[in-house]
């Protein structure tokens, strides 16, 4: 099998676990923990929604001057995971690898369908700022409402996206007494390679 087949491989799977998942009770399927990490080591986890997954990888969309985009910015190695509880066996996928923006053509049209208020809230929110109160962010979102009318809201250039190209994708399996499954996807010498992992 080839290292290309690997990765193809990989990335089917993942797919066909997330649409497993989206059949189930769980509520948003497609919520991932990202972790980043500053240039001096400190890292830091929120979750964020996958928005766009293909063989180019794991795409999702912030505000750039985010906490989050400051540090991909600076260090783009990040790491994401799945925890999907509703499926059999509460699957994991961790995935590692370098975040890149996208382009601003898969920006436009990704913010084109975010509903009005969302979009709103995209030009309100200064990420990651101190918030004085709650009060002054529904005046920043009340004062952008009136500059933009709903379906003439242009995507601010601070709001993007990053698609995480991995490097490493590993699928974990809860079995009893924590003898769990671990097969593991991986670049070692510029090839993808698989193996099972020890639990």
């Amino acid at each position: 099998m080839t290292a290309t087949t690997l990765y193809s491989e990989a990335i089917a799977k993942f797919e066909k676990l997330l649409a497993e998942a989206m059949q189930t009770a769980d509520p948003e399927a497609t919520a991932m923990t990202l972790a980043s990490a500053s240039p001096d080591g400190r890292v830091s986890a929120r979750t964020v929604l996958l928005k766009d997954v293909n063989a180019d990888g794991f795409a999702f969309y912030t505000n750039t001057e985010s906490r989050k985009g400051r540090q991909l910015a600076m260090n783009p190695q990040c790491a994401l995971l799945f925890l999907w509880k509703s499926l059999l066996n509460q699957v994991q996928v961790k995935i590692e690898g370098e975040a890149v923006p996208v382009t601003a053509a898969e920006a436009d049209a990704y913010f084109a369908t975010r509903p009005y208020v969302s979009q709103i809230g995209a030009w309100a929110s200064l990420q990651s700022e101190t918030l004085e109160s709650r009060q002054l962010l529904e005046q920043r979102v009340e004062q952008y409402r009136e500059q933009y009318p709903e379906g003439q809201v242009p995507r601010p250039p601070h709001w993007s996206g990053y698609r995480v190209r991995p490097s490493l994708i590993e699928f974990w399996y809860g079995e009893a007494f924590r003898l769990h499954r671990r097969d593991r996807f991986e670049i070692e010498d510029g090839q993808w390679t698989r193996r099972l992992i020890y639990p």
